[in-house]
């Protein structure tokens, strides 16, 4: 490997380190409704998944087991929605996606989607 090429991949690197800018973290207000959350949740995720592909049985227990753990872990005292969809994904591996369309990273998109959806928050691009 010649010098040349690390000096050139390490200019690279550096440009593109000026060039970009950490994403804000996404804080969600105080959870004051555990129940009316959860219920909201469940019935969006479920419709979505439904919607996305076919609607399954499933679809409604990945809806309600994603919905018991987001508001488990808002309960807890966790209000940081990155903090949330990875609680989601490690939560949900356990469950069995066999017959299903969907993986647990679909899900806790679909979620963090459903919530900045609903917050008013444009998802596009980092904006």
């Amino acid at each position: 490997m010649s010098i040349d090429f690390l000096n050139s991949n390490s200019t690279r690197l550096n440009t593109m380190n000026d060039s970009a800018k950490p994403i804000a973290p996404i804080t969600l207000p105080d959870l004051e409704y555990p129940q009316k959350e959860e219920q909201w949740l469940k019935q969006s995720l479920h419709t979505w998944l439904d919607e996305e592909f076919l609607p399954e049985i499933v679809n409604g227990k990945i809806a309600e087991r994603a919905a018991k753990i987001f508001v488990r872990q808002r309960m807890e005292g966790e209000n940081d929605l990155g903090s949330l969809v990875i609680a989601i994904i490690a939560e949900m591996r356990a469950f069995d996606f066999s017959r299903s369309f969907y993986s647990e990273f679909a899900v806790a998109n679909a979620v963090s989607d459903l919530i900045l959806d609903s917050l008013g928050i444009d998802r596009c691009c980092g904006a």
